[in-house]
């Protein structure tokens, strides 16, 4: 027996699954007693009451790090010696990755507008960078340098100027060189070993050391993401992630190798992970499904892979390509894979995905560390309506507006009679101060 299931399109248990994969981290910011949610509110209470006493606190009971109130910022030195210790091929791709991020995100800073002019009416739109924005970068389970360089580098294109990571410490209070090695390449202003809710909240409400941010962006666990949600109003927040998914797209021109390849990619970042394949071809169902059980058996981060795959791993057969599409638009997945003939055609009718790959020498992989946009996606089905980080998300508009008199005067009756509608007499009284004369 295989670890993949392999379900029917029209069979009850696909649409009882997809049910599943939205719900499989739904979020309760408002729970009650014993939830994460109120150990959450709990954290962000206490940090943004006591500061940096509060931090130091719940990391070393969170996360078994001993770190002096205060003493969380990883000074300049250390970040840029833990850059020389870096491994040369591990520089040279942390810099090849930065480039092509800076290159991509380039593309997304809006250029300046003309100002519109009509009849005494003068509308400018201005486009400012925030001042300050914090990103986090996870870590326990594994080191996400990447993660850095998704985050920090958009932001720098959009001319932040200052950018404030945080990090889950290990035991003895440090951060894993290549993380610090990313910062330094990606270019962050500050690095702290802050992790877990306490993070958020430090980043969100400030405390003596970790200086307040706008924005609070990158992914997290269950309790980094409703501590997010928490702290949205004190602060802007870039999306609320969840567990990582795929779903790729395939007929029968698909080396089944390579699929299950592709969906153990996603499968080894954490048992709530999703990976999805959606095929007209039984027979590459099957194939893939013995492929990624002999694939199984030789990775190493095995006994997470194989949780996600029997948990949420699953394998539709549909009726024809069409349907795999309209199925892959139903999930909504945070990345979407095409291996399929005329896969770009075929991909252009994917239109709820976070990312979406073209082709079999596009593997999701290439997303996540070099082609260039940001690998911070919107997950659960979010796609519907959210958009994955990139450097306009750190970017804040607003308008500009100026009235001559006659400008002014020309739209006075309208204002009134709008104010008035309104019941807003003192909105109305404004105007009429001033064309009255």
């Amino acid at each position: 027996m295989t670890t993949l299931r392999i379900v029917e399109s029209r069979d009850p248990a696909r649409v009882e699954a997809f049910a599943r994969l939205r719900g499989r981290a739904a979020l309760d910011p408002a729970g009650g007693p014993g939830t994460p949610a109120e150990t959450v509110r709990e954290i962000l209470a206490d940090v943004r009451a006591r500061g940096d006493e509060a931090v130091a606190a719940w990391t070393e009971r969170l996360d078994g790090a001993r770190v002096s109130a205060g003493a969380t910022r990883v000074a300049d030195v250390e970040v840029r010696a833990a850059l020389g210790r870096t491994p040369g091929p591990v520089r040279a791709a942390l810099e090849a990755a930065a480039e092509a991020v800076r290159a991509y995100q380039r593309t997304l800073v809006p250029a300046p507008s003309a100002p519109l002019e009509s009849a005494g009416l003068r509308l400018e739109t201005r486009v400012r960078p925030l001042d300050r924005v914090g990103v986090y970068v996870p870590g326990g389970r594994a080191a996400y340098p990447s993660t850095v360089i998704m985050t920090v580098v958009p932001a720098r294109v959009a001319g932040v100027p200052e950018v404030v990571v945080c990090s889950p410490p290990t035991h003895d209070g440090r951060i894993a060189d290549p993380v610090l090695a990313a910062a330094a390449v990606a270019g962050a202003t500050a690095v702290h070993a802050i992790g877990g809710a306490q993070a958020i909240g430090a980043l969100a409400y400030g405390t003596a050391t970790v200086p307040r941010v706008d924005l609070v962006a990158g992914p997290g666990n269950l309790y980094v993401t409703l501590a997010k949600a928490q702290v949205f109003g004190a602060v802007d927040v870039d999306l609320l992630a969840g567990p990582t998914e795929v779903a790729v797209i395939a007929d029968g021109t698909a080396d089944p190798d390579w699929v299950a390849a592709d969906l153990l990619a996603q499968a080894e970042h954490d048992p709530l992970a999703a990976a999805v394949l959606l095929t007209p071809e039984r027979t590459l169902a099957e194939r893939t499904a013995d492929a990624l059980e002999s694939r199984l058996a030789a990775l190493p981060r095995q006994a997470i892979a194989r949780e996600s795959v029997e948990r949420q791993g699953l394998a539709v057969v549909t009726r024809d390509l069409d349907e795999a599409v309209a199925l892959a638009n139903e999930l909504a997945p945070e990345h979407c894979q095409v291996i399929a003939r005329e896969a770009r055609r075929v991909a252009d009718r994917v239109v709820r995905a976070g990312a979406v790959f073209v082709g079999p020498w596009s593997p999701e992989a290439l997303g996540d560390y070099v082609a260039g946009p940001s690998h911070v996606l919107p997950t659960g089905g979010s796609a519907r309506a959210f958009s994955g980080l990139s450097a306009a998300r750190f970017l804040r508009r607003y308008a500009v507006v100026e009235a001559s008199e006659g400008g002014l005067r020309a739209r006075a009756g309208a204002i009134e009679a709008l104010a008035g509608a309104e019941g807003l007499e003192g909105h109305a009284e404004s105007v009429r101060v001033r064309t009255a004369r």
